[in-house]
């Protein structure tokens, strides 16, 4: 099979194409700085640095995963322009090559997050939910899965990723909690009631494969444990994890001083349930928190 892949240098991106047999197959990596990218993807893969016709054409499997970090930087209006256009512009522009290859991919994947539901109550929410909240973190997951999908047709497939939170202790959310957890100062946040949709990142590169390998899977696919947890229950197992005390609690003002509206991503959340993975078959390996994070950890 020939992949074509965005992002492959992200969290996801990175973990995918070392699951993926490059003897037998042929990644290209699309990217901004071909240099980079070579030392960060110790693989034997392709680069390409522009989106041409002829690439979308020769290509079999197209997964989109491209975007600024949402939570690396305080949103101010050309950080959440950064943030839009960055999933937005090759996100339409993937799906536009498609609309009018004459041989164009079986299956496109494109990126998308839980945010698409904007804050939600405790309530389990699965692919068929459409009461969003409107938010900025809707604003941008509603649009970029609007333009992935001008590429849906008889001949290709589209899949949407709509990814919680990927758990994996070199990258991302986690790696980011641990120096305060291993100091024992980490707990939870607020109230600690806001429930935190999450997925290891072994079962989020098996689900991306499973959905590839499943024809009948397209459309939103939600891609998070099927036993999400609050955060006060997240806090605990993590410091259990670490054997540290989680005594400490962060308090919503002092976030939204320094996070501004961003916080919003550590204060809310949303019970998300894996519906058409499970109903496709899917079994995930790592289902319980307690058990995900030792995995990680230790």
């Amino acid at each position: 099979m020939n992949y074509l892949i965005t992002g492959g240098t992200g969290l996801i991106g990175q973990a995918l194409i070392k699951s993926i047999n490059t003897d037998k197959n042929t990644v290209t990596v699309l990217t901004r700085n071909i240099k980079s990218a070579s030392l960060a993807i110790n693989k034997k893969v392709q680069f390409i640095d522009k989106l041409l016709l002829t690439s979308i054409e020769s290509t079999d499997i197209v997964i989109n995963l491209a975007g600024e970090p949402i939570a690396d930087k305080r949103w101010s209006p050309e950080q959440k322009n950064r943030i839009c256009q960055s999933r937005w512009d090759i996100t339409d522009e993937i799906a536009q090559l498609i609309s009018i290859a004459e041989k164009p991919p079986s299956l496109l994947i494109s990126g998308s997050a839980i945010g698409v539901y904007g804050r939600q109550n405790s309530q389990a929410i699965d692919e068929t939910f459409k009461d969003f909240h409107q938010e900025f973190t809707h604003e941008v997951c509603a649009k970029w899965e609007e333009k992935a999908l001008i590429a849906c047709s008889e001949n290709t497939r589209v899949a949407l990723l709509r990814t919680g939170i990927v758990l994996d202790k070199s990258s991302g959310a986690l790696a980011k909690m641990l120096l305060p957890f291993k100091l024992g100062v980490g707990g939870k946040i607020s109230q600690g009631d806001q429930v935190m949709s999450w997925v290891h990142i072994d079962d989020m590169v098996s689900a991306i494969l499973h959905v590839i390998d499943n024809d009948n899977l397209s459309g939103p696919i939600n891609m998070t444990s099927p036993n999400a947890v609050t955060n006060e229950v997240f806090s605990k197992a993590l410091s259990k994890s670490l054997h540290r005390p989680s005594l400490f609690t962060t308090p919503a003002p002092l976030l939204k001083l320094i996070f501004g509206e961003m916080a919003e991503l550590l204060l809310y959340g949303q019970n998300v349930v894996p519906q058409k993975l499970l109903n496709s078959g899917f079994v995930f390996k790592h289902d319980k928190i307690e058990a995900a994070l030792t995995d990680l950890l230790q």
